[in-house]
């Protein structure tokens, strides 16, 4: 049981033949002249229109990059250097570690984070404060989050960074294909692992408005050494599928997330994190005192299921969550846990049968204190 699907989702079949018919007639260089490269290109071209397509974007502004990071890399130094004379970044306190690394590298430490409440909603009064002060070149924020699936309020973000007209960085890279697409973005980043496309692609997409320049070395803007046409294709397929699905999906999604949360907020010294209305339908997780996450997701895996534990965007994936310090819960033990399509409800049964136990066993070996 496979119920970890956050920043990667199994693929399905539909995807799969994709991906086969993508080495089948995409295997060129398409940037060549002759037959076969040709072939490849419009592969390319039509995958790029698709993807543009579902997220709202236009397809000469959309490019592909070997992977999201290097993706939001490459739009935060592009903008920033597009906006000379103004030296700092606006971010939200729970971005993911990529899009804070790559902020704070581009703008010289001069990163401004802004905190969010115990839901992990953005402090849009104090969002809109630091805008205020003419020397902010980008502000980045979410639009769902990786850990605790919150959704940001980016009509309310965005109406305050274009009153202050500043460009909004949107990190779309576990939203899109599980919710519908967001519509205010200046620049926008995603992820086609996330929605169950191949690993190693990113997409970034501009608004025609949006001013960026060229700051790394000359040759492909934006994707290095050049894409894997199969994946884009798959990405393509990927994507078409979790949109034309989005619905009823979500919606069965949702209820089982809910089930979840039910649940463990009913066992002892367990507390599920995020907003309970608006959020990702996929995603929840929760923190169990007195619990060590990494003893947890082992004993789950030898039982045959895998989930995640610790901070869900750092090399080491089971270090202290910095999200959930964000909002001010426990930031050990905690289970995250991503469902893709395929999970059923005796999957959720079964999982909620094991969890109880499992909690409670580790207690007793660490000799924890009673939870009245």
């Amino acid at each position: 049981m496979f119920l970890d699907a956050s920043g990667s989702s199994p693929m399905t079949n539909r995807t799969l033949d994709a991906f086969q018919s993508g080495l089948a007639d995409g295997w060129a260089d398409p940037t060549r002249l002759h037959t076969e490269s040709r072939r490849a290109r419009q592969l390319l071209d039509s995958a790029r229109e698709a993807i543009a397509e579902e997220i709202g974007a236009q397809a000469e502004h959309t490019h592909l990059t070997p992977s999201p990071h290097l993706g939001l890399e490459r739009v935060i130094a592009g903008v920033y250097a597009a906006r000379r004379g103004r030296d700092r970044i606006v971010a939200s306190s729970v971005e993911r570690d990529a899009t804070l690394h790559a902020a704070d590298y581009v703008c010289g430490g001069a990163l401004t984070l802004v905190g969010v409440d115990h839901h992990g909603h953005l402090d849009l009064d104090a969002f809109a404060g630091e805008l205020e002060v003419p020397d902010v070149a980008l502000a980045a924020v979410q639009h769902g989050n990786h850990e605790i699936g919150t959704l940001q309020r980016l009509d309310a973000v965005a109406e305050r960074a274009a009153a202050a007209r500043v460009p909004l960085l949107v990190d779309a890279t576990a939203s899109i294909g599980h919710v519908e697409p967001p519509e205010y973005w200046d620049a926008l980043v995603a992820n086609p692992a996330d929605w169950g496309g191949p690993a190693g692609l990113g997409v970034v997409a501009l608004r025609p408005r949006t001013r960026w320049l060229p700051v790394w070395p000359e040759g492909d803007d934006w994707a290095p050494g050049g894409v894997n046409v199969p994946a884009v294709l798959a990405a393509a397929v990927a994507l078409q599928e979790r949109r034309e699905q989005l619905e009823a999906t979500s919606v069965r999604l949702a209820r089982l997330v809910d089930t979840i949360r039910a649940a463990a907020a009913s066992w002892p010294g367990v507390e599920v994190v995020g907003d309970p209305d608006s959020r990702l339908p996929h995603i929840v997780t929760f923190s169990c005192l007195y619990v060590d996450g990494e003893a947890l997701l082992t004993s789950l895996d030898r039982a045959g299921i895998a989930v995640g534990s610790g901070s869900a965007c750092t090399t080491s994936s089971l270090e202290p969550s910095r999200v959930l310090a964000s909002i001010g819960a426990l930031t050990h033990g905690n289970v995250r846990l991503g469902l893709h399509p395929g999970v059923t409800e005796a999957d959720v049964d079964r999982l909620l049968a094991l969890l109880p136990r499992e909690i409670e066993q580790l207690r007793r070996e660490a000799r924890a204190p009673e939870i009245g």
